[in-house]
């Protein structure tokens, strides 16, 4: 058995709680760094939340899962809400304000909130389909790369407003339909066909040889909106809110229009250009059905 003090250790001044000793070199410092990642929030897209948004789902045909409300007394459209489902016996949750906060990211809940099953995207056919049945001109809005889920809210909700049967939007760098979609356009999804394809331009093709006119939505256009003739079956692209319409989307439109402007700045963001469009086009519509009524 071996005794006695070990003599091969190197003895090492201070602890490993010490700090480091400085480099003898003036010229480097040791820095030390400590980095924490915040874990990523999760939040559920089949969570709607907000009393205009959920009470339109509650007049649609969506399957829901069950609906989160908090605890305490209710008034106004939650009771409303609250009694259509129990008419259709749907699952109702009561819990802690806090708990709904999580679930919505914070968002204005305004108390309710309500769980869905996915969202189901329709077939170009079935727009097409809708504006037969309607005996009207196909209206289509296609959307090149919209990425923000605002603006696609509020494209929805003012395609619906001006009467278009249909939005089309690209399987790829595209935003899809979202419970920030949903709340933006203030349940208008529920009353839209939203179609999803893989390639935007051959289905743009297809469009137009179904005699649909397809006008782009870009600055050049030497045609203004308040000047072009959306009387007759008609698509609208608007572009991307950074890059505009891509080069091939471009090359697909028939015709390119603008909106004039007067001020200091040239551009205006994608969901209000599109509305204002969109605008021009039920006008030009309008028109057209007062004409052929007063024959």
């Amino acid at each position: 058995m071996r005794t006695g003090k070990r003599t091969d250790i190197k003895k090492v001044s201070g602890s490993r709680y010490s700090k480091p000793k400085m480099a003898d070199d003036p010229n480097v410092r040791i820095i030390r760094q400590i980095i924490v990642k915040e874990p990523e929030k999760k939040v559920d897209d089949n969570v709607v939340y907000g009393r205009n948004a959920v009470m339109e789902i509650m007049k649609s045909d969506r399957s829901i899962e069950a609906i989160y409300t908090t605890e305490g007394e209710k008034e106004g459209s939650i009771l409303k809400i609250l009694g259509m489902a129990k008419d259709r016996r749907i699952l109702v949750k009561y819990i802690d304000r806090r708990k709904l906060d999580a679930m919505t990211d914070f968002g204005n809940h305004q108390g309710i909130a309500v769980k869905v099953t996915d969202f189901v995207y329709s077939e170009v056919y079935d727009i097409l389909r809708a504006a037969k049945a309607k005996n009207e001109d196909p209206f289509i809005i296609i959307l090149d790369e919209i990425e923000d889920p605002h603006n696609l809210g509020s494209i929805i909700r003012t395609a619906e407003l001006c009467g278009a049967h249909g939005i089309i939007i690209p399987k790829r760098r595209s935003v899809g339909v979202t419970a920030t979609v949903f709340k933006t356009s203030a349940g208008a999804v529920e009353h839209m066909l939203v179609a999803k394809v893989t390639n935007l331009a051959t289905e743009t093709e297809e469009l137009k040889k179904k005699g649909i006119f397809v006008y782009g939505a870009d600055m050049s256009g030497k045609i203004h909106a308040d000047k072009a003739d959306f009387s007759g079956p008609c698509a609208l692209v608007i572009g991307n809110e950074g890059k505009g319409i891509s080069r091939i989307m471009l090359e697909k439109c028939d015709t390119i229009v603008s909106i004039p402007m007067v001020g200091q700045l040239n551009s205006l963001n994608a969901s209000v250009a599109g509305g204002i469009l969109m605008y021009e086009i039920m006008k030009g519509r309008l028109n057209k059905k007062v004409l052929l009524e007063n024959k």
